[in-house]
Parts: structure tokens; C-alpha cells; sequence
């Protein structure tokens, strides 16, 4: 393993499409790669965002200076794998802790995924903030590669707009979380975390996880108490399929949604859905729940959001955030269905909105 003074000889460099540079050093694997840049302004829980399948597609900068304290474990994985398309971090420290098995940089490396360290990650951030999320060029390889070639190469990526990552990011095949639970939940994998997962099973639901194309059908014949919209990556109304297997669903079953699920929930009851500027991305985010006028703190991770004067009237506003006024919650008026923008099983924490699940479970005794 590469001491962090070997690895600061390995120049690298981040390339945006506006044609600011973001020079510093590689760890992690040395691949080149295109992606979208956006900012986390959690304190914690890196290991947890780069297994978290809704960064699909993106390079995430941490705003935390300080990253790799803890190191990386089986446990805190959030997914089968890592979907990120890479890392960007201001100072990389070798981990010292009783739970670590890996460190941070050999955790990217042995998944295949870049990651570039001594950035000025506040500059970035504020850049982002102020012009929007960016395409970039991420160069962290031995191939030469000139700033210009790489700025060029980033405005000519496609982007996530219009992107289906949810085919990308879902399970190959059915399977089941667990074998007990009073009520039986079919939960569509769109990019699904494991503490979605967890949180479900905490709640007594036994849970089967179905790909993101399967159909109002193949749900229905399993015969659910209720059915789980998952959280996901990129823009929902790429994910057509799925719009209408929840149309379907709409009134035959009760239905709860977080995040990507949120949207296409949102969409299937006639919603517009837009991008934000540079999304939600953190585990700090306030939002106000309008039907027990209690603010929460949330964990969030999404580009795109529900339109507040595009929402029909059979939906019914029921949390906003705090910082930009955005929807973070709709429920529907006359069916047994909600969803939430936020994610409630937050891991890493907090876990204000944990109950949630169990609103899910009422929805589903009633």
C-alpha cells in the first residue's frame, strides 16, 4: 500500500465544463472517466455515500477537509457496489479505527473507482453552488492527456439528463431481504440502499426486492401488503417504465416512495418533475413537516425535484425544505400512498424521519 507522501507524486487534475481546473493528486484507481460534479456537505459517512447507487453517474466532492479517519468495513456498505464515478476530496488520512478493514484509497482502487485528493474543494463547491452542477473530466491515469483535451472531452458527454441509471444501478433478479415479517412489502429496486432494506424489516415487514423494469403485474401476483418505491439515480423521467407500472399500482395497493421514487410517484399522479441547480447532497438538510409542524433534519441525495405549481390537485403537499422551499413530500388525497424527497433511513444518520416507515406500516393496517 502507497504511503499518502508516494501518492501525492501522482499528479491528477479535474476538469469542468465551464474550463476551470482542479488540480491535486490521484488514489483510488488510476482510470480516466466523465461524470457529474456535485458537492456532499456531510461530516460522515463517506463509505456510505460512495456505495449509495443514486451517485451513479457523478463525481462527488466532500466538503468535510479531513476524509479516511475511519477507513472502509463490509458493514457500512450501502450497496452491492460502487456506483459513483469518482471522488473528490481536499486531504486523504490513513484510517485508525478498531472497525476499519480497508483504507479509503485501496476501497477505490480495489472497486475499479478513481478518486483525486488535495483539490480546493471549497473553491469547487462555491463554484458549483454559484454556476450549477457541472460535466467534467476526471484524469487520473498514466495516459497523456492535456487540461484542454479534458475540459473538451467533459462538454462532450451526454450528461444525466434524459438518462435511464436506473436499469444501470437496479438488481439482475428478484430476491428476497427476509423471511418474516407481518406484512409483505414488494419494494422496486431503482438504486435501493441496504438500510431501506434494514429500516422495512425493523418495521416487522418481510421484504421482496424486484428489478426496476418488472410491472404493476409481476408485483401484484406476490400479493403485497404494500409496495416500496426505491431511491435511485439520475432523472426520473427517463424511467418511463416505471411512471406507469406506478400508475397501475395507484389504488390497488398502498405505496410509499423515497427519493427516485418520490419523483416517479409524483409523475405517475400527473406531477411535472425539474433539475435543481446543484441538488440536495447531505445529511443536513431541514425540512418542515406540514402535518405536525416539526422541523427534522434530513439525509438527501437528488438533482432533480417536484414542481410546486405543477402538482395536481389529487396531491397534497406535506413537507417542504427549509433552505429553497422545494417539495419533500406529497400524499395522495384519496388512495393509500405517500412519499418523502428525503431519505428517513439515513445512513449515515440523522434519524429524525425514521418513523416514517412506520407511517408506511399504518398505510398499510389501514
Amino acid at each position: 500500500m502507497l504511503h499518502w507522501k508516494e501518492r501525492r507524486e501522482r499528479a491528477a487534475f479535474l476538469a469542468l465544463a465551464n474550463g476551470a481546473i482542479f488540480r491535486g493528486w490521484s488514489f483510488g484507481a488510476p482510470v480516466d472517466t466523465v461524470g457529474e460534479a456535485v458537492f456532499n456537505t456531510g461530516m460522515s459517512g463517506y463509505q456510505e455515500i460512495v456505495t449509495d447507487p443514486s451517485y451513479a453517474g457523478q463525481f462527488v466532492t466532500l466538503t468535510a477537509p479531513e476524509i479516511g479517519n475511519y477507513g472502509c468495513n463490509p458493514q457500512d456498505e450501502e450497496s452491492r457496489g460502487l456506483f459513483l464515478n469518482g471522488l473528490v476530496i481536499h486531504e486523504l488520512n490513513e484510517p485508525s479505527n478498531f472497525r476499519s478493514e480497508e483504507s479509503l484509497a485501496d476501497y477505490l482502487k480495489r472497486n475499479g473507482k478513481p478518486g483525486i485528493a488535495g483539490v480546493d474543494t471549497r473553491r469547487l463547491t462555491l463554484m458549483l453552488r454559484d454556476e450549477g452542477s457541472q460535466k467534467a473530466y476526471l484524469h487520473t491515469s498514466a495516459e497523456p492527456l492535456t487540461e484542454a483535451e479534458a475540459v473538451e472531452r467533459a462538454r462532450a458527454w451526454e450528461g444525466l439528463d434524459g438518462q435511464d441509471y436506473a436499469a444501470r444501478v437496479t438488481t439482475g433478479k428478484p430476491y428476497e431481504w427476509n423471511s418474516e415479517g407481518e406484512f409483505h412489502v414488494v419494494a422496486f429496486d431503482f438504486g435501493i440502499k441496504y438500510n431501506i432494506l434494514r429500516g422495512l424489516a425493523a418495521n416487522n415487514m418481510r421484504v421482496t426486492v424486484l428489478p426496476a423494469a418488472a410491472t404493476a403485474e409481476d408485483a401484484l401476483a406476490r400479493n403485497p401488503d404494500g409496495v416500496f418505491l426505491s431511491n435511485g439515480p439520475a432523472d426520473p423521467a427517463a424511467v418511463g417504465y416505471a411512471i406507469r407500472t406506478i400508475r397501475e399500482l395507484i389504488g390497488k395497493v398502498p405505496l410509499f416512495g423515497i427519493c427516485l421514487g418520490h419523483q416517479l410517484f409524483g409523475l405517475a399522479s400527473g406531477a411535472e418533475c425539474g433539475r435543481l441547480k446543484f441538488g440536495h447532497h447531505g445529511c443536513n438538510h431541514p425540512v418542515r413537516n406540514l402535518l405536525t409542524n416539526r422541523v427534522e433534519i434530513t439525509s438527501q441525495n437528488h438533482n432533480f425535484a417536484l414542481k410546486a405549481g405543477a402538482l395536481p390537485a389529487t396531491l397534497e403537499v406535506t413537507h417542504i425544505n427549509l433552505n429553497d422551499n422545494t417539495i419533500e413530500g406529497v400524499r395522495h388525497r384519496t388512495e393509500p400512498a405517500a412519499s418523502v424527497q428525503f431519505h428517513p433511513e439515513a445512513a449515515p444518520g440523522p434519524h429524525d424521519s425514521f418513523s416514517l416507515f412506520q407511517e408506511f406500516r399504518k398505510l398499510m393496517e389501514r
